[in-house]
């Protein structure tokens, strides 16, 4: 009995040293495994990250990106990879389906400054976070609408040659001022906007421009020389005195800015044999007025050719200090000529 009881306490006791021993192997391996399933975890993560999360290479940084009015999830997410948003449509729909998102797709044009995750772009088309934010273009008094389309050209909806063509009748009509546009705006809206800007800041001088007895676009095209001509408003409203003397008398003008329009020339810069060229805008070829304006004239310009300052003089001249000096007769526009100018 004895014998027996002192061979099952050995037989308890290799139990007892096999389980020890099996759980100090199970927690040795349980410590490995548990690495192993930490770095398959981070592979398969980093695999997603690289193959579905991350934006793609090709980016379009600062490109417009629409989504079409009416457009479902799929149609989105489809644009969205095409265009090289997203790397992949479905990741984004199931994505924006698991938040709860698929309803609440956004349409317009979107823009983005730099690379955005797919977590990041679910988010805004659910959002309608566009990215659009103003630009500032500022028109300069006597902008021509050729210099108008260089400043808009970046805009990547804007068709520089249509404005180009569309804008030519309305020469003049397109006030200067600083504008503030959405990097989708059209040149349709750009001429709008800015020929709705003249009518509102002309009316402001309807009452002179109705007094006057002339036409809005003579008027329009005798601010645009004045424009150009003066420098301040006293000068502006002189000469334009003197441009209209010389209108009424059949008198050539004699206005080098209209150069400027056809062949970008100053004064000084001048040929004879472009005082000699039968241009229509070549004043001192052609009489009357130019037929279209040179610029785009400030409402100070267009208020002194409306309300000119009445005079004798016919003639006048600029010395290179810009200090405009007037004559009632030739002589006395050629004496001043020598002692200002020296020729």
């Amino acid at each position: 009995m004895q014998s027996f009881l002192a061979i099952l306490s050995r037989v308890f006791d290799r139990a007892s040293l096999l389980r020890q021993t099996l759980a100090q192997r199970w927690q040795k391996h349980a410590n490995r495994r548990s690495l192993i399933a930490l770095i398959l975890v981070g592979f398969l993560g980093g695999y997603a990250y690289a193959a579905l999360i991350r934006p793609p290479e090709d980016f379009p940084t600062g490109l417009l990106v629409t989504i079409e009015q009416g457009a479902s999830l799929s149609d989105a997410a489809a644009t969205l990879e095409a265009m090289r948003v997203v790397r992949s449509a479905t990741a984004l729909k199931l994505l924006m389906k698991v938040t709860g998102a698929e309803g609440k797709v956004h349409a317009g044009d979107y823009l983005f400054k730099q690379p955005r995750s797919l977590f990041s772009i679910a988010r805004a088309v659910s959002l309608g976070a566009y990215g659009l934010e103003p630009e500032r273009f500022r028109v300069v008094e006597g902008a021509m609408t050729k210099e108008m389309a260089d400043l808009f050209s970046h805009l990547q909806r804007f068709d520089e040659e249509r404005f180009l063509r569309n804008a030519q009748p309305l020469e003049g009509f397109l006030f200067p001022d600083t504008y503030f546009f959405l990097p989708n705006a059209t040149d349709e809206l750009i001429l709008q906007t800015m020929r709705q800007n003249f009518d509102a800041r002309t009316a402001e001088i309807q009452p002179l421009i109705d007094a006057s007895g002339r036409s809005l676009e003579d008027l329009v095209i005798m601010a645009s020389l004045v424009e150009r001509e003066a420098r301040n408003s006293e000068d502006r409203r002189r000469i334009a005195g003197v441009l209209w003397n010389r209108i009424d008398r059949g008198m050539l003008l004699q206005v080098d800015a209209a150069f400027l329009y056809t062949l970008g020339k100053g004064s000084f810069d001048l040929t004879v044999a472009d005082l000699a060229d039968d241009d229509p805008y070549n004043t001192y070829k052609r009489k009357g007025l130019p037929p279209t304006a040179i610029g785009s004239p400030s409402l100070d310009s267009l208020r002194a050719a409306a309300d000119p300052i009445k005079s004798n003089y016919l003639f006048y001249l600029a010395d290179r200090n810009g200090v405009t000096y007037y004559s009632k007769t030739y002589e006395e526009h050629l004496r001043k000529k020598r002692l200002y100018l020296g020729s």
